[in-house]
């Protein structure tokens, strides 16, 4: 595939509504952040589980930032910038999922794996809206 091809093909993709991109780039990152989770849960054992849902936010926020930034916002430039948000951004919404965690854990289900589901699930919401108003939002000039 030739250069023009592929900057053909992402600039179609770009023209897809946000919302939609967030989903499925989303769900990759999520699906991404689970799978560590699940591992260093597996290592570390699921009395730490809070230990592991911070490794796991560590882990993925690079991989999530790059995706976020070239296939759902499409933004061009301000790497650092942007990078320093999503990490703003990254300690709002870790701190929701260990909190929803938390409460699934304790008052629905001791099943961690589950509850980490549905905490991702939950806690995207919170990202998708701190990504679009502040992490990745740029002023029309």
């Amino acid at each position: 595939m030739s250069r023009e091809a592929v900057i053909a093909v992402y600039n179609k993709w770009c023209t897809i509504p946000d919302k939609i991109r967030f989903l499925l780039v989303g769900g990759w990152n999520a699906a991404f952040s689970y799978v560590i989770f699940s591992i260093a849960l597996y290592i570390i054992g699921q009395q730490n589980y809070q230990i592991c849902v911070a490794l796991q936010w560590i882990i993925s926020s690079v991989f999530s930032f790059v995706n976020q930034k070239v296939f759902v916002f499409c933004t061009k430039g301000h790497w650092f910038k942007e990078y320093f948000k999503c990490c703003t951004t990254w300690v709002v919404s870790y701190i929701c999922n260990a909190i929803i965690l938390e409460v699934i854990v304790r008052f629905i289900t001791k099943n961690v794996y589950v509850g980490q589901l549905f905490s991702i699930l939950m806690a995207s919401v919170v990202t998708y809206i701190l990504f679009k108003y502040f992490a990745f939002r740029h002023h029309k000039k």
